[in-house]
């Protein structure tokens, strides 16, 4: 048979309420035990009755449990105002390294750029010369690169207006070919056409059935 599950609510009767009570408290009790027991863990449990009366277990000392557990909550009230602090701290020890840093690195800029060079020594000055010779090396064969990009890029621009050029001067010269052929055609025809050494008045005419003229 199916155990009915009993509503959490509020028990009116107090009998039975007193009775759920006893129950509930022992029951309570006794897990907390076996979860000291098997775990190895400090319990303590404080229950009062809706009478006022004190229930209590404990799985060693009741008072060293509460002062265990008043001396964890001291601590818990006290971290939050820590962390700022520490936090705070922090910040400042690497704003402090931060500033240190930049310090160095612009003093470095100003060497590389002559500045500030009576605090070098000997070898400092020798270590800056260095520096500054293999930079300027690098500089040098960059603008380098740059230029020979330069120029052979303005030759390959000069190779392409070349062939674009060479492009119309053939078209031109075909042109002219063109035009020189059709103004031949047209003085051809003209000359067929008309011949400036026949007579103007010359009879082409077909006469039949008479007699030549002597």
């Amino acid at each position: 048979m199916t155990r009915q599950k009993i509503e959490i609510k509020k028990i009116d009767n107090i009998t039975a309420r007193q009775v759920t009570f006893s129950k509930r408290r022992r029951g309570l009790f006794k897990k907390a035990h076996e979860l000291s027991t098997l775990c190895d863990a400090q319990i303590a449990l404080i229950v009062f009755s809706s009478t006022g009366k004190l229930f209590d277990y404990s799985s060693s000392s009741m008072q060293e449990v509460i002062e265990r557990h008043n001396l964890q909550s001291q601590n818990q009230e006290k971290l939050p105002s820590q962390r700022p602090h520490l936090q705070l701290e922090g910040e400042k020890k690497a704003c402090t390294l931060l500033s240190k840093e930049l310090e160095e690195k612009t003093t470095q800029l100003r060497q590389l750029k002559g500045e500030e060079l009576k605090k070098l020594n000997l070898e400092e000055l020798k270590l800056l010369e260095k520096v500054v010779q293999t930079s300027l090396r690098r500089v040098i064969e960059t603008k380098d690169e740059r230029v020979l990009e330069e120029i052979n890029y303005l030759k390959k621009k000069a190779d392409q207006l070349q062939e674009e050029n060479d492009k119309l001067k053939q078209m031109s010269s075909r042109n002219e070919i063109q035009r020189n052929v059709v103004e031949q055609g047209q003085s051809t025809a003209t000359g067929i056409c008309y011949s400036p050494d026949l007579p103007e008045e010359h009879d082409f005419s077909l006469k039949l059935g008479l007699p030549f003229p002597n």
